[in-house]
Order: C-alpha cells, then sequence, then structure tokens
C-alpha cells in the first residue's frame, strides 16, 4: 500500500491489495447499485431530451416512491423487526402491489410537479435558467412537505425479503438481492427504450425532442408527450425506490434522494444525457467506479471517485460516452 503523507497524517491510500481481494464482491455489489442508479437516470434523461430541462426535482420523485413503498408494507400490516414468513406467491404479490404503489405515486407526483412548476413556464417562454431554478426550488418544497408530513427522522425499516446467497462468481457471493435490482433494471429499462423507440407515443416524444416546432405541425401533440415523459420517468422512478429500499439497511427519509439524485444525474451525464442506452451504461459504470474506488481509496472517498470520473470522461467526451439524442435515437 502506497500512503501519501500530510502534516504527518495519511491523506489518501492506495490499497491496490484490497482492491484485488474485494474485486468480484465489489463488482457484484456495483451493478447492483448502478441498476438503481440507471432507473433513476432514465427521467433525467428523458426530460432533458424532450424539453432540454435539468429536472432536479426528479430525486424527490424517487422519495415520494420510498415513502409509497413503506406506506404500503406497513398499510399490509407488516412492521419492522424480523423478516415475515411468505411463501414465494405472498412475497411476489406484496411486493407487486408495493411497487406499483410507488410507481403510481411517483409518476402522479412527476406529473404533478410538471402541470405546476413547469408548465405555467413554457407558457410565458421563461428562459432555461428559469426553469433550473424552479426545479431547485421545487425540489426543496417537496423535501420539507416530506419533513413536515413524516418528520426529520428516518422511517423504521420494513423487510419483507432478507439477502440470502444463491451462488457464487469468482468467489463473490450473489444474493437474492443483487438479482432482482440487475434484472429488473435491465428489464424495465428494455421496456423504456420499446417504448420510445417502437411505439407511436414514443415516436411522438423522439419527434418533439428533434424539433418540437415541426413536430407539432406534423400533428403531434406537445403538451401530451410532455406529460407523458415526465409520468414515464416517474414511474421509473417509483420502481427504483422500491429496488432502493429493498436494498438500503434503513427506511424512508425526507432527504433521501438528495445524494442519490446528484449520483443519477451524474449517471446520464456519464452514459450522455438524453440517451436511453446511455443512462443503463452510465448508471452500471458509476455504480462498479463507486465501490472500486471505495475499496482502491477508503470508504471516505467513495462520492468523491465518482464525481471524479465523470470530470475526467467529460473532459476527453464532452457529450457523455454514448452522446446521441433523444431525437436522434435509432429506430
Amino acid at each position: 500500500m502506497t500512503t501519501f503523507l500530510a502534516q504527518s497524517e495519511p491523506w489518501i491510500s492506495f490499497d491496490v491489495a484490497g482492491l484485488a481481494e474485494q474485486f468480484w464482491n465489489n463488482t457484484v455489489d456495483g451493478l447492483a447499485q448502478g441498476g438503481i442508479y440507471a432507473l433513476v437516470a432514465l427521467g433525467y434523461t428523458l426530460v432533458y431530451g424532450v424539453l432540454k430541462l435539468i429536472n432536479f426535482a426528479h430525486s424527490e420523485v424517487f422519495v415520494v416512491g420510498a415513502f409509497a413503498t413503506w406506506l404500503t408494507f406497513y398499510g399490509l400490516g407488516f412492521r419492522s423487526g424480523a423478516t415475515p414468513d411468505l411463501s414465494i406467491v405472498e412475497l411476489i404479490l406484496f411486493l407487486g402491489l408495493a411497487c406499483l404503489a410507488a410507481m403510481a405515486v411517483s409518476g402522479g407526483t412527476a406529473v404533478l410537479l410538471e402541470r405546476v412548476a413547469y408548465r405555467p413556464l413554457r407558457k410565458r417562454n421563461a428562459p432555461r435558467l428559469v426553469f433550473l431554478i424552479t426545479a431547485i426550488g421545487a425540489s426543496f418544497a417537496i423535501q420539507q412537505t416530506l419533513r413536515l408530513i413524516f418528520g426529520l427522522n428516518q422511517q423504521p425499516q420494513i423487510r419483507l425479503l432478507q439477502p440470502e446467497p444463491l451462488f457464487r462468481i469468482f468467489g463473490a457471493t450473489v444474493t437474492n438481492i443483487h438479482v432482482i435490482l440487475v434484472v429488473a433494471a435491465v428489464v424495465l429499462w428494455f421496456v423504456a427504450d420499446y417504448f420510445v423507440n417502437r411505439t407511436r407515443l414514443g415516436r411522438g416524444i423522439r419527434a418533439v425532442a428533434q424539433d418540437p416546432d415541426t413536430a407539432t405541425l406534423m400533428g403531434v401533440n406537445k403538451e401530451r408527450v410532455i406529460v407523458i415523459t415526465f409520468l414515464v420517468g416517474g414511474l421509473l422512478a417509483g420502481a427504483a425506490a422500491l429496488f432502493y429500499m429493498m436494498r438500503i439497511p434503513q427506511g424512508a427519509i425526507y432527504n433521501g434522494g438528495f445524494l442519490l439524485g446528484i449520483k443519477a444525474f451524474t449517471a446520464a451525464v456519464l452514459g450522455g444525457i438524453g440517451n436511453l442506452r446511455g443512462a443503463l451504461l452510465g448508471g452500471l459504470l458509476l455504480g462498479l467506479v463507486e465501490n472500486y474506488g471505495q475499496s482502491l481509496f477508503g470508504g471516505e472517498w467513495k462520492d468523491i471517485v465518482a464525481f471524479v470520473v465523470l470530470i475526467v470522461v467529460l473532459m476527453f467526451r464532452p457529450t457523455g460516452i454514448l452522446g446521441e439524442s433523444l431525437g436522434k435515437a435509432r429506430v
């Protein structure tokens, strides 16, 4: 291990041996975490592709889904503590109900956000800076509303499924949670990609993203397309909230989306914001980089490493790894 010293105390260390030892464990954990980033990043990239708007309130759309997940579990009679003994059918049913509730609440929040915060600005042809400031303000407004309703403390954790080892890859243990997160992220990405690239509404989204004025002249209802874009992004954020609640060791909290939202936005930019494939790739890469950096530099450098990698990539590839706009997506 090589160590740089600052004032006779370790400042940053390079634990190459630790990285090599934990490489495959970090890979498995990174892909699982990256799947969550990817689902949230899809919402950022969809809205940016259509409106050229960085919707910083999207992180709160995710948090609303987390609270909806918790409330669904609570309403079904589950409490924090021991994991309930459920059959496979019951587990799928309850998780499915929680997923539907989270997606519905997050999707509704995203549509309401568009209707209340952004649509009046579009009607007034407000500058993009005003949209950006409004997005930040809406983020704080939703966050503080959740604080008033649920309080400052996180909610007691409710788990329906405990991590259980399924198999090993190169010595790394793969649990049921890992498999669910990665498979769900890929499946939902395929659904979103198919929707945008193969359906009539998806063609409308790509048309508005490429040239909104021409799309309107060709009969595309721009306002409806925008609402659908926010709705789809919200639905994906709601699904990500359920998977996040399955993975983290604590319950929902009002400001729980702040850092995750920044990282999801980072993933979207890393992969190429405005590109659905880039959102998936950026999310998975960010999850991997975080975990590798944690072993190499130490846990306190985990978040810093992710943003440093983003800066380095953008220095050489300003449009991101897959810098293709939503309007020019291949069909």
